[in-house]
């Protein structure tokens, strides 16, 4: 039986960078529709939430603040649970561990939710529905996160990418080995936000839905190592 050799000695799977890809691709989604449709705050991006909340305070804004709240509150919440979920669990080179994967799964499955929330308001939420909305958008993408940190080196930040854009630029083109995955999970991100951007402007009550289908991709690109002949695979130390 022919045995699976990774894309890249001692690195990922090539399905796992495409999958990664993926997730970085609804991370653009869910924060085109929370930062223009909820509130004007971001899901995945904690370090401007704490800014707009640091700014709402200096200028006296309690609607300000409390917009940011939801966000902050349900990106701890995601972080927490998954963490806790996964802090058992063993990194792999070529595969994520199958907690990870359920935990991907769970998100497509909140992600459709609030879809269906969405396209039932016809893209136009009450306050009530949208802080709802928001802190659902937060969790997911706290979750998203947790589940990248356990997955280990077979995974990269899909939430936020400002370092792996000065990494790339430092050690990749600054040193002459630029890859490829990078400036694809960049485009990934422009992609995923311009897309859900304009089902805003042109099909409202859609455009909570890409990052659904994006995540359900994902969860699939992730399950193929899975599949694969190979060493079973372990969540445990």
């Amino acid at each position: 039986m022919e045995q699976h050799v990774p894309s890249r000695p001692g690195g990922p799977d090539r399905s796992l960078r495409v999958a990664v890809v993926l997730l970085v691709a609804v991370s653009g989604g869910v924060e085109a529709v929370s930062f223009l449709a909820l509130d004007k705050v971001f899901a995945g991006v904690m370090t401007s939430n704490l800014a707009l909340l640091g700014m709402a305070a200096g200028r006296s804004q309690a609607a300000g603040a409390r917009a940011a709240l939801p966000a902050l509150g349900g990106f701890a919440a995601g972080l927490l649970a998954v963490a806790l979920l996964t802090r058992r669990c063993a990194a792999h080179a070529d595969r994520w561990p199958g907690r990870v994967v359920l935990v991907l799964g769970a998100d497509a499955l909140l992600l459709a939710v609030g879809a269906q929330a969405w396209g039932a308001a016809g893209g136009t939420p009450d306050p009530t529905t949208r802080d709802a909305l928001q802190c659902g958008a937060a969790l997911v993408m706290g979750s998203q996160s947790a589940a990248m940190v356990a997955a280990g080196r077979a995974a990269a930040p899909t939430t936020y990418l400002t370092g792996t854009l000065a990494t790339f630029i430092t050690r990749g083109v600054g040193t002459g080995r630029p890859g490829v995955w990078v400036p694809l999970r960049l485009a990934g991100l422009i992609a995923g936000a311009a897309l859900s951007a304009g089902l805003l402007e042109r099909a409202r009550a859609w455009a909570a839905l890409p990052p659904v289908l994006l995540t359900l991709a994902a969860v699939a690109a992730a399950c193929v190592p899975l599949l694969r002949p190979g060493p079973p695979a372990s969540d445990t130390r």
